[in-house]
């Protein structure tokens, strides 16, 4: 089989000119095939990236966010540095205060604070030291423990007592308050003479009547309401008038009547109504017509006092 015949060149070229266009694109040829290929820096499968570029972005990812996390905690110090500082303060000062309060509370209940000596003030009839040694028992006892009840039965045995209280003085002293019962008068009993008070609590008794005690003389004994009336009568009287009375009748609430003295001048007094101002008008007519000279004073009514 023959070969075609090469095409015939084409008008105007000359074989010198084919040559030197074949040796053109050999050397094209040859520089493509013999230069370097760069492998390209991502895979060929663009969902993949690669593993040093992953890591990388991950530390840096979590430096950031931890130098993040510093600044913001400094910022935040920096802008409630006050506010730490006073919360500081009253953590101490509780702190302070607790221990205080217990420190005080322990050694108030300890023996450091008890009891060596009780005293006992406010008695003029009774005898300070007899109540103070029914008291002894509570020597030894810390301040703060005192028994309250334990004092009230050892006082209820003196009928003179009328009220207490009790005072904590530091380190070892107790000091009781007594009030005493204020007596106005004495009834005559088939045991002698009673000394009793306004509420008809007996005081004492004795065989004859005791001197400067009024003897009282009432229908329905101490508890009726005639001596009750009486009883406040005595109370509302000056102590100057108070002296001169030496008896007192009455057989109702409303017909008081006092007797003054060795001239045995009567009062009358009527009801314990408006007691404080008959005595003011009893004390004004006295001034003005002593007891010896007068038989009677009569304030029922303090707007008119009348003497006879």
């Amino acid at each position: 089989m023959r070969r075609p015949s090469p095409l015939p060149p084409t008008p105007g070229s000359s074989p010198g000119a084919s040559q030197d266009a074949e040796k053109v694109t050999t050397a094209r040829s040859s520089r493509v095939v013999q230069g370097e290929v760069l492998p390209l820096p991502f895979p060929a499968d663009p969902g993949e990236a690669p593993s040093d570029a992953a890591d990388l972005g991950l530390r840096d990812v979590w430096r950031a966010s931890r130098a993040r996390r510093r600044a913001l905690r400094a910022e935040v110090r920096r802008f409630t540095v006050r506010q730490r500082r006073r919360r500081r303060i009253w953590i101490g000062v509780g702190i302070a205060f607790v221990v205080m309060v217990l420190g005080t509370a322990g050694a108030a209940y300890s023996p450091l604070f008890a009891v060596e000596r009780v005293d006992v003030v406010g008695t003029s009839q009774l005898d300070a030291g007899a109540v103070a040694d029914a008291l002894s028992g509570q020597v030894g006892t810390p301040l703060a423990m005192v028994d309250e009840s334990a004092v009230k039965a050892a006082l209820v045995r003196f009928p003179l007592v009328e009220s207490y209280t009790l005072e904590a003085r530091p380190p070892h002293d107790l000091i009781v308050r007594v009030v005493e019962r204020t007596p106005v008068g004495v009834v005559q009993t088939p045991a002698g003479f009673t000394l009793v008070d306004a509420a008809g609590v007996v005081l004492s008794t004795t065989p004859t009547a005791p001197g400067g005690q009024p003897v009282i003389e009432v229908s329905g004994g101490t508890n009726g309401e005639p001596f009750h009336a009486v009883g406040r009568v005595i109370r509302a009287l000056p102590d100057g008038i108070r002296s001169q009375v030496t008896g007192v009748t009455a057989t109702t609430p409303d017909d008081v009547t006092l007797t003054l003295g060795a001239t045995e001048t009567k009062v009358v007094w009527g009801s314990d109504d408006r007691s404080a101002e008959k005595a003011r008008v009893l004390d004004l007519l006295m001034q003005k017509s002593p007891p010896d000279r007068t038989r009677e004073y009569d304030v029922t009514s303090p707007e008119a006092g009348v003497l006879r």
